[in-house]
């Protein structure tokens, strides 16, 4: 007897999505291409290194802490490295927005590219090392979205009442922190509990440092997800 498609949402995978510290991810779609984002090497920021090899690896900016391409690349891996456009990697859509590491217009620390990813029928956006609140013509490039990585510890970035702003203005179902104070980092940057105070969604706190994700399991209104790293 064939497949129906009740059936066939059973075996369907999940997208995980997996944070290495700092603002290094990893998203494995539902057909196992690894997608890696600002990785970085561990040992620079007192920390373990991401332990992946990525087909598709993004760079948000070139900064020590963001551009370890060596550390998860392979033979065969396709580097977006501060890519603003759009290209694809088989079914997996990716669009680079330019906006600004500081609220100088880059004037102290320079661009980022904030990336928007289109897999599993899920937006998933990074906005790197984001130093400003975006003008309407960025916010207008990468929403809406589904998942939200975004920077909160202040210092080299947006802090937390920014941070809860670009929330605010974008609503994704999912917001993970990102760039904030973990065991042994050697930045000195703010708790993520000071953005948590700043927001006024449910929160949700995740025993590990990854979850499994598809369309059909988003939260129906926003909800921040904060992961243990470990």
């Amino acid at each position: 007897m064939p497949f129906t498609h009740s059936i066939l949402r059973v075996f369907r995978k999940l997208t995980i999505i997996r944070w290495h510290g700092h603002a290094c991810f990893e998203i494995v779609s539902d057909r196992g291409v690894i997608i890696g984002i600002d990785p970085h090497d561990g040992v620079s920021l007192g920390i373990r290194p991401p332990m992946f090899k990525a087909d598709v690896i993004l760079v948000t900016h070139n900064h020590f802490d963001h551009n370890a391409i060596q550390v998860v690349s392979k033979p065969n891996s396709k580097v977006l490295d501060m890519f603003e456009g759009e290209t694809a990697v088989g079914s997996i859509k990716i669009r680079g927005v330019r906006s600004y590491h500081d609220p100088y217009r880059g004037s102290l620390r320079g661009e980022i590219i904030i990336y928007n990813i289109e897999v599993d029928n899920m937006a998933i956006t990074h906005l790197g090392d984001l130093g400003t609140i975006p003008e309407e013509k960025i916010f207008s490039k990468i929403t809406p979205t589904d998942i939200l990585m975004i920077p909160v510890g202040g210092v080299y970035t947006v802090g937390p009442s920014e941070a809860a702003r670009v929330v605010e203005k974008i609503k994704p179902r999912i917001v993970v922190p990102m760039h904030y104070k973990i065991p042994g980092l050697r930045l000195g940057l703010k708790d993520v509990s000071d953005f948590l105070r700043k927001v006024r969604f449910d929160v949700k706190r995740i025993s590990g440092r990854e979850f499994s994700i598809s369309k059909d399991k988003l939260p129906s209104a926003t909800e921040i997800w904060v992961l243990t790293y470990q």
